[in-house]
């Protein structure tokens, strides 16, 4: 029994912000961060929030499927940036959607965060206990961002992105997923401090920072590892693979690992020029483009990589 992605979609802010909009409060350019990171515009949260992109995204990706709310047995939020501490987004879009049969949690695994709910649904479906699952990558990053650190904010934006799994006799093939704790806090958000009566300190806001070199050098040589042991596992080459979607960091990043594995550009499909990076939620978006764009047929191999935040990163091959 494998895990078989039968429908996807997907919800950005309605609102664009490009380098020339960000160049007028911070001193950037669009050159400055396109040639750095291929990034031109992203999305970012006005009136939206995390769940309502979310609901927004399933009901899409339900309609996609072909699939009604009665029939999902599980429902995985990948995401840090959640509305509430409590309750969890999956629980929102159970509600929202009419899912009342599911059984919903979120997961934090950051940019990984898709990867490691496809690979939980995927251990749920083979110990037999589900067979239909709602997975998503959700976030509004930009509530998270120092807007006076130029070094990191530019690279952001807000979105979601959701598919619809079912065990089927096709689909998955391969699945490898790791963490590097060590390193984790390259590329960190502080949570809120302790506030109780032991301590009288002011509760000063902390926003995400990271080492950028660390992060690069961590991603170009983990991913192509990751992706060729899943490649191995299955049983296939990378000329046997015809696209691969990866987390939409950093152009330089694809560029890297596509020259890693000595394998064509134009099979790395990017989302990232008019997205940015949405951590947890970048591989649906772009696997949601492509199959809306009407890139992936029926049996086509395809490979999917999260990396990041934790530092994590997860791999997989599956059989469109």
């Amino acid at each position: 029994m494998r895990t078989r992605i039968i429908g996807t979609g997907s919800c950005l802010p309605e609102t664009v912000v490009t380098n020339d909009d960000l160049s007028k409060i911070m001193d950037t350019s669009d050159e400055w961060i396109s040639s750095r990171t291929g990034i031109r515009e992203r999305r970012l949260v006005k009136e939206e929030t995390t769940a309502s992109m979310s609901i927004k995204a399933s009901m899409r990706a339900m309609e996609n499927a072909g699939v009604s709310a009665d029939e999902i047995d599980l429902i995985i939020v990948a995401t840090i940036t959640g509305d509430y501490v409590t309750p969890s987004t999956s629980c929102e879009i159970q509600a929202a959607i009419g899912a009342d049969r599911a059984v919903a949690f979120d997961i934090n695994a950051a940019c990984s965060g898709f990867m490691f709910a496809l690979h939980i649904a995927d251990a749920y479906f083979k110990s037999g206990i589900y067979k239909t699952a709602l997975i998503l990558g959700a976030e509004t990053l930009s509530r998270i961002m120092d807007w006076n650190d130029r070094s990191t904010c530019v690279l952001f934006g807000d979105g979601a992105g959701a598919a619809v799994v079912r065990a089927d006799e096709t689909g998955l093939l391969a699945y490898d997923q790791g963490s590097d704790g060590a390193r984790g806090k390259v590329l960190a958000c502080r949570n809120r401090k302790n506030n109780n009566p032991l301590v009288k300190k002011p509760m000063d806001m902390e926003y995400t920072s990271m080492d950028g070199q660390e992060v690069y050098k961590f991603a170009v040589t983990t991913v192509p590892s990751s992706i060729k042991r899943v490649l191995d596992e299955a049983g296939l080459k990378v000329e046997d693979i015809d696209y691969f979607a990866l987390h939409q960091a950093n152009i330089r990043i694809i560029q890297s690992v596509a020259k890693r594995l000595k394998v064509s550009e134009d099979k790395f499909p990017t989302s990232l020029d008019h997205c940015g990076n949405i951590s947890a939620a970048s591989v649906p978006i772009l696997l949601d483009e492509m199959n809306r764009n009407g890139l992936l047929k029926p049996g086509m191999k395809i490979v999917l990589s999260g990396f990041g935040g934790g530092l994590t990163w997860g791999s997989a091959v599956l059989e469109w």
